[in-house]
C-alpha cells in the first residue's frame, strides 16, 4: 500500500507544474482583486468552517458559522490581502452510514445528493469559498492516509482492544464518567447518553488503532502557554486548557471494517477504517495542497490556518485533538480558532427532532443574504446562545433602514446641494460638531480593524452604526436644508444684500461633504457584511469601483466621487433598504 500511495505522489507532483489547484476546485470571481502583494508566495490569508455531516439537512447554525468565516475573509480581501475560505461537507462515518441505510440509499449516491444543500447554502448566502471540498474527493483520501502513515512512522499509532461508550451522533467516544442513564419522556424508554451532548451512546468492544495523545500533555499545554489567544473567547480556551491539565487518554483513531465501512480505510490495514474525525480535521491541510510543498512557497496555498470558525459544541475536536495531531507531525499549528455559541429559538435548544429548527433556505428567501447576513452577524452570539426570532430580524433591519439608508436618502436626494460639487470643494466644517465627525470618522477605520482582529464582528458593526447615529444627529443640526431654504437660487441669504453670494453655499457644501464621507467610509466598512446592500450605496455615492478598498475609507481620500452611477429613484424606488415584502 504504501509504494503504491508514494507512486501516486510522483505522479500529482508531475503533473502540479502545470497547476497547484486540485481539479475539485471551483474558479471563484472574487470583490476585491486590489491585493496589494505582488508575489503568488506569500501567505495567503486561510479561514475555514467544519465541514458539515451530510446526514441531515442544514440548519441556522450553519449559515452563521459560514457567514462570520466569509465576512473575516472578506474583510481581509478589502485590506488588499490575498484571502482563501475553505469550506464543505463531511459524508465518513457511522452517523452517514445509518442516514443512508434508514433512506435505503446507496451511501455514496446518498452523499452526492446531500452535499448539495451545503453548496447551495453557501450560495445563496453570498459566501464566496474558494474551495468546497468533501471528504470523498481524492485528493483529501490521498491526504488522510498520507498523514496516517506519518503518525505511525513517528511511533504514535498502536494497536489494542477498546471498551467503551459510542456516540453515533457526536462520532466519539466518552469515557464512563462522561455517561449517564437518561428516560425518554415521550416513550418512558430508558438509554445511556453523554451528559454533555445528550446524545445516546452504545457500548462496544472492538480491537482498533490507538492514538499516543496522552504522550502529547505537555507539548499542547507548552502551546497554550505560548498562544493565549489561541481560542477565544478567553473562558473556552481556560476551558481546554484545564481538560488537557487534568490529564489526557489516548484516543481510538479507527474502527473495524465490519462495523465502519464508509470512510477511508487504513493505509496498511483495510480491516480498519480511519477514524471519522481525524480524517475531518485533515481536510484544511488538504486544501493547503498537504501533502505536497514547492521549496520556498511552503505558505502560499494558506498553511497554517489563520483562523478556524467554529461551534462551540466541536472544541474538543479542534481545540485538542487537532493540535495534538499537528505537533506529533511537527506540522505548523493553526493561528486562531473562534468558537462561538448557538443559536436558540424560543429561549430552547433548536433541535431537529422536536421540530425546533430553522430552515436557513426560507430566511434567505424571506428575508434576502445581506439582511440574514447582518442580523446574524450583528446579534448572533461568541461567548453566550442568542435567540433567534424573526421579529428581531425585521426590527434589525429597520433600525439600519432608517438610520443608513435614511442618511444615504437625504444626502443623494437633497434639492438644495450639490453632492458632487461638495465633495470637489472638500470643505470641512469647522465647527465643534464637525469637528467631532472628522475625528469620530478618523478613528472608525482602526476600531473596525481592531475588533476584527479580536474575531468579534459584531463589534466591529456597531462601531459603524454609532458614527452612523452620530452622522445623522449632525447633519439633523446642522439643517442643511434650513440653510439651503433661505437662500436665493445664487446662494445669497433672502432679504439681504451684504452676505457673499458664496458664503451659504460653503456652508452648505461643508455640511454635505462631512456626511458624504461618512456614508463613504461607513458603506465601504460594511461591504463584507452587506455586500450587495454597499455595492448599492457606493454606486448611490458615485464611488469608482476601484475605490471601494479598506484604505480608501480615509477622510479626504477619495475626491472624484459625486454623481450616481445608477438613478437614485423617487420614494421607496432605489432606496438601500427597501420595504421588507413581510413585517411579520
Amino acid at each position: 500500500m504504501r509504494s503504491r500511495l508514494l507512486s501516486t505522489t510522483s505522479y500529482v507532483l508531475g503533473s502540479a507544474k502545470y497547476s497547484w489547484r486540485c481539479r475539485n476546485t471551483p474558479v471563484v470571481t472574487h470583490r476585491y482583486q486590489h491585493y496589494s502583494s505582488t508575489s503568488e508566495n506569500e501567505k495567503p490569508y486561510y479561514v475555514t468552517t467544519p465541514i458539515f455531516y451530510v446526514n441531515a439537512d442544514p440548519h441556522v447554525g450553519h449559515l452563521y458559522t459560514i457567514v462570520l468565516a466569509d465576512v473575516l475573509k472578506q474583510f481581509h480581501a478589502l485590506k488588499g490581502k490575498r484571502a482563501i475560505l475553505c469550506t464543505g461537507t463531511d459524508e465518513h462515518g457511522m452517523k452517514i452510514q445509518r442516514a443512508a441505510e434508514k433512506a435505503r440509499q446507496d451511501v455514496r449516491a446518498f452523499c452526492d445528493k446531500n452535499f448539495k444543500a451545503f453548496d447551495r447554502l453557501a450560495k445563496e448566502a453570498d459566501v464566496q469559498y474558494d474551495r468546497f471540498i468533501r471528504t470523498s474527493d481524492p485528493d483529501h483520501r490521498f491526504a488522510v492516509q498520507h498523514f496516517w502513515l506519518m503518525l505511525k512512522e513517528r511511533g504514535y499509532i498502536y494497536q489494542s482492544k477498546h471498551e467503551g461508550w459510542y456516540s453515533v451522533s457526536d462520532e466519539t467516544f466518552y469515557p464512563p464518567s462522561a455517561v449517564h442513564l437518561r428516560l425518554d419522556p415521550a416513550t418512558g424508554r430508558k438509554f445511556m447518553a453523554s451528559q454533555e451532548t445528550g446524545k445516546e451512546v452504545e457500548w462496544t468492544s472492538e480491537t482498533n488503532y490507538h492514538f499516543r495523545m496522552s504522550a502529547l500533555r505537555d507539548r499542547l499545554l507548552e502551546f497554550y502557554a505560548d498562544n493565549p489567544q489561541f481560542v477565544e473567547p478567553l473562558s473556552r480556551m481556560q476551558d481546554v486548557v484545564q481538560q488537557v491539565t487534568t490529564g489526557l487518554t489516548d484516543l481510538s483513531v479507527s474502527r473495524p471494517v465490519e462495523r465502519l465501512s464508509w470512510g477511508i480505510p487504513v493505509p496498511d490495514d483495510t480491516s480498519q477504517t480511519i477514524y471519522v474525525w481525524l480524517d475531518a480535521l485533515i481536510n484544511y491541510l488538504t486544501k493547503a495542497n498537504y501533502p505536497f510543498q514547492i521549496p520556498g512557497q511552503e505558505h502560499a496555498a494558506g498553511w497554517p490556518a489563520d483562523v478556524h470558525v467554529i461551534g462551540k459544541d466541536i472544541v474538543r475536536f479542534h481545540c485538542i485533538y487537532w493540535p495534538a495531531f499537528l505537533l506529533a507531525l511537527d506540522l505548523p499549528l493553526p493561528k486562531q480558532i473562534m468558537t462561538h455559541a448557538h443559536w436558540t429559538l424560543g429561549r430552547e435548544k433548536m433541535a431537529k427532532s422536536t421540530g425546533n429548527v430553522v430552515n436557513p433556505f426560507y430566511a434567505l428567501e424571506r428575508f434576502g443574504s445581506d439582511t440574514m447576513r447582518y442580523y446574524l452577524v450583528l446579534c448572533g452570539g461568541i461567548q453566550d446562545d442568542s435567540d433567534y426570532d424573526n421579529k428581531y430580524i425585521i426590527k434589525r433591519y429597520k433600525d439600519v433602514q432608517g438610520n443608513l439608508g435614511n442618511l444615504v436618502t437625504r444626502v443623494v436626494r437633497g434639492k438644495g446641494w450639490d453632492v458632487r460639487r461638495a465633495v470637489e470643494s472638500g470643505q470641512i466644517d469647522e465647527s465643534p460638531e464637525g469637528r467631532a465627525q472628522v475625528e469620530a470618522l478618523k478613528a472608525l477605520p482602526m476600531e473596525v480593524d481592531h475588533w476584527l482582529a479580536k474575531l468579534h464582528p459584531g463589534a466591529a458593526i456597531k462601531a459603524i452604526l454609532a458614527v452612523v447615529h452620530q452622522t445623522n444627529q449632525y447633519m439633523q443640526k446642522a439643517s442643511p436644508w434650513d440653510l439651503s431654504a433661505r437662500t436665493d437660487e445664487h446662494g445669497v441669504l433672502k432679504g439681504t444684500i451684504h452676505l457673499p453670494t458664496d458664503l451659504n453655499v460653503q456652508n452648505v457644501d461643508s455640511i454635505i461633504y462631512l456626511s458624504a464621507e461618512s456614508i463613504r467610509i461607513c458603506g465601504i466598512l460594511l461591504q463584507p457584511v452587506m455586500p450587495q446592500r454597499m455595492k448599492h450605496l457606493l454606486d448611490l455615492m458615485g464611488v469608482d469601483e476601484g475605490r471601494r478598498m479598506f484604505k480608501d475609507a480615509v477622510v479626504g481620500a477619495d475626491r472624484e466621487y459625486g454623481v450616481p452611477m445608477v438613478d437614485v429613484g423617487k420614494g421607496r424606488e432605489g432606496v438601500v433598504f427597501p420595504p421588507l415584502n413581510s413585517d411579520l
